[in-house]
């Protein structure tokens, strides 16, 4: 195990100094602190103590895990029921832009003693993104893609193929207008998703034009101003980029006096549990989140041993359920019009955008 007097050695300070940098010391330059730091996660040094338990850490942001029923709490437990079994011990942290802001990430992992970590939630935005193009300490990026750093590996499931799983099912059952509405592209996987959207519909040679999806940071937003489009385009069905969206669209629906799927389908994206029990049962593309934890700690403990794994996708598959259905003869009704879609579309209450919002959160 690499020591303090071999990183004094390799830049050539003393071991106080080397000691100083590790310990946030303010007297050394922040030039020093970082030559020092990149040289001691290059030689590999840890502060854990020799036999102590070793500590990989989960990050997470703009994701839930405290409820069996949120998003990261299956993904988490799949990590956890690899890595705890082979002798680690598992952190999870709630990460924050300040907290990126405040300390690179080899250096805040090497101060915490942490030997890797899984990311859970993180967006094109994210200060810490920037560095692991040349970040040392092995990380696993969930949803999102990091190019040309052999320590950094990019895991999720194959987005392109479950796409177009929704849009094969979609084709055959009639659909020949289908939209998209998702929320705002400022994460990888938003922005995999909507183009592979338009690939597959292109591909099938429906209509493609930009007028064909919406995206908005809030769902209210994106209901608002992008569903009653969509309707007075003629879309037959519709997918959304999460099942909350897909959930919110539904009761929008139902507000409007659209039936689904008798006079539109719609279908989500992650399977969460709540969308067997929507009205209609939501069909939706399901994440394996169990085994994305295994897999997450299958990459880590793959990079921690110098093998250089790039990506890993697992398969996505469609649940069918009851919110999709064959192509109507008359969307809508035959009597309604674009400005009575419209017109019901402002009629949302103030108690239903402020939920709409707190989904968005």
């Amino acid at each position: 195990m690499p020591t303090m007097d071999d990183i004094a050695k390799q830049v050539g300070v003393s071991k106080g100094t080397v000691s100083k940098a590790l310990n946030g010391a303010p007297d050394i330059s922040e030039s020093l602190r970082k030559t020092i730091l990149d040289t001691a996660v290059a030689l590999g040094y840890t502060r854990a103590r020799r036999g102590a338990v070793r500590t990989l850490c989960v990050f997470i942001q703009n994701m839930d895990y405290e409820k069996p029923e949120d998003f990261g709490t299956d993904i988490i437990t799949g990590f956890r029921q690899m890595a705890e079994p082979s002798g680690y011990g598992v952190k999870v942290v709630r990460l924050s832009a300040e907290l990126q802001r405040s300390i690179p990430y080899d250096a805040y992992m090497l101060r915490e003693g942490y030997l890797g970590a899984l990311f859970l939630g993180l967006t094109l935005l994210d200060p810490w993104m920037k560095e692991f193009t040349r970040s040392h300490t092995p990380a696993v990026l969930y949803d999102n893609l990091v190019r040309g750093n052999p320590t950094v590996s990019t895991l999720g499931i194959d987005n392109n193929e479950a796409i177009g799983q929704a849009i094969e099912a979609l084709y055959g059952m009639g659909h020949r207008k289908i939209g998209y509405l998702s929320g705002a592209l400022g994460s990888h996987i938003t922005q995999v998703r909507y183009n592979s959207f338009f690939y597959e519909i292109k591909r099938r040679k429906l209509p493609s034009s930009r007028s064909m999806a919406g995206y908005s940071y809030f769902f209210s937003d994106c209901i608002d101003t992008y569903l009653p489009r969509l309707l007075a385009q003629g879309v037959t069905a519709i997918l959304c980029s999460s099942d909350l969206l897909a959930h919110s669209v539904l009761i929008r629906c139902l507000e409007m006096g659209i039936r689904v799927p008798e006079q539109l389908s719609i279908v989500g994206f992650d399977d969460l549990p709540f969308c067997a029990h929507t009205a209609p049962p939501l069909t939706t593309i399901r994440q394996d989140r169990l085994q994305l934890g295994k897999s997450g700690y299958y990459a880590l403990d793959s990079l921690l041993n110098g093998v250089p794994i790039s990506s890993l996708l697992l398969h996505g598959h469609l649940i069918l359920r009851g919110s999709t259905g064959p192509v109507p003869e008359h969307p809508y009704g035959k009597q309604a019009s674009d400005e009575k879609i419209i017109a019901s579309s402002r009629k949302l209450t103030e108690h239903y955008r402020a939920a709409y919002e707190e989904f968005a959160k």
